[in-house]
């Protein structure tokens, strides 16, 4: 039987997966990520990267009977997650760090040691399904079956070779809580345990205060502006916002005022109001396509989430001649933010996805 590398948090669902595996009669290796230098950043404990997860994850391989390391990943982190991270805030854009992870730590690093190891297949605790199609001779990255813990967004940048060597067993689970229902039947000690919630590396969820200390650095008060260019009062720093944001502007008008873009050249921060939130179209760079082995010719009908947990919206998409994508809206969308990822589906299947610029 294959062997298997097994990314273990110490949660529930990567155990319930190394439970899976084991069952089916694969070799198992379960390993953990150790993402922080002590002294560094810290984890909160509402994050998924604590010293008792590890030895939970530990726990586990023992009641298993399977192998378990741990794998010093923290330079590979610092560089390719909380770096990026801070740049992108630095940029105006507004990041999502938990793709950045999966891609260059779980489908990155440990994807090498994966193989490094002669493991045939990297198995996660995502919530997401791996297919071959043989009409279109390519590996789809489709849905869960639970379409409320489905993680297909976080993971659109699979490539090709890296899906025919991945195995998401709970992707075929239709609720959590027959996965908790395994767990604690095979008696394993974290079948109750609660999620991870928050940005391992951002303790308290201040992301402004993160950045200032990563950086030892501040960054400067500039103006409030409107569409039209109308001072409306001084912001504190363009890190401290975010596309959408209503609280903590401290800004007397009319009407609620929202975040509407952020300006790093003339360091200002565009204010409006909820009608001007929203967006007809949007454009994607680093586009990855899955369903397809080159750009479509032609304009394809998907729908679209623009954020994680996002309402799918009916759109078009067009392959641009420098490799972005044009997406248009069936009907505009609120607070699309650069920085994020948009993830385009047919039916349950991942398409494609990339970053909005």
């Amino acid at each position: 039987m294959d062997k298997v590398l097994i990314a273990m948090s110490g949660g529930v669902d990567s155990s319930a997966a190394a439970l899976l595996m084991k069952n089916a009669g694969f070799d198992c290796i379960g390993v953990t990520m150790k993402l922080h230098d002590s002294g560094g950043a810290t984890c909160s404990e509402k994050a998924c990267c604590t010293a008792s997860d590890a030895e939970d994850a530990r726990g586990v391989c023992v009641k298993l009977g399977i192998p378990y390391y741990v794998f010093n990943m923290s330079a590979d982190f610092d560089k390719n997650v909380i770096e990026r991270f801070v740049h992108s805030y630095e940029v105006g854009e507004t990041p999502n760090p938990c793709i950045d992870c999966n891609r260059y730590l779980k489908f990155g690093g440990l994807y090498r040691k994966a193989a490094e190891l002669g493991c045939h297949y990297i198995v996660t605790g995502h919530y997401a399904r791996v297919e071959f199609d043989e009409k279109l001779n390519r590996w789809l990255l489709k849905k869960s079956l639970n379409a409320a813990k489905d993680q297909s967004y976080v993971l659109y940048f699979l490539s090709q070779e890296q899906l025919s060597h991945t195995k998401f067993p709970l992707g075929e689970f239709a609720d959590k809580s027959q996965v908790r229902r395994l767990a604690d039947k095979n008696g394993l000690i974290n079948a109750a345990k609660r999620e991870s919630q928050d940005i391992c590396f951002v303790p308290d969820g201040d992301y402004a205060a993160f950045i200032r200390q990563y950086r030892a650095a501040d960054y400067p008060e500039g103006d409030f502006v409107t569409a039209y260019g109308s001072i409306l009062g001084r912001h504190k720093g363009v890190i401290n916002y975010t596309i959408g944001q209503r609280k903590g502007l401290g800004i007397s008008y009319s009407e609620p005022l929202y975040v509407l873009k952020k300006s790093v050249s003339d360091n200002t921060v565009t204010l409006g109001t909820e009608r001007e939130l929203y967006s007809e179209n949007l454009t994607a760079r680093d586009f990855n396509w899955i369903m397809y082995a080159e750009p479509p010719a032609e304009p394809i009908n998907v729908t679209v989430r623009t954020r994680y947990h996002a309402k799918e919206a009916t759109a078009v998409a067009e392959a641009n001649a420098d490799g972005t994508v044009t997406i248009r809206f069936a009907e505009p969308q609120r607070a699309i933010s650069a920085g994020q990822a948009v993830v385009l589906y047919s039916g349950d299947t991942v398409v494609g996805g990339g970053t909005i610029c």
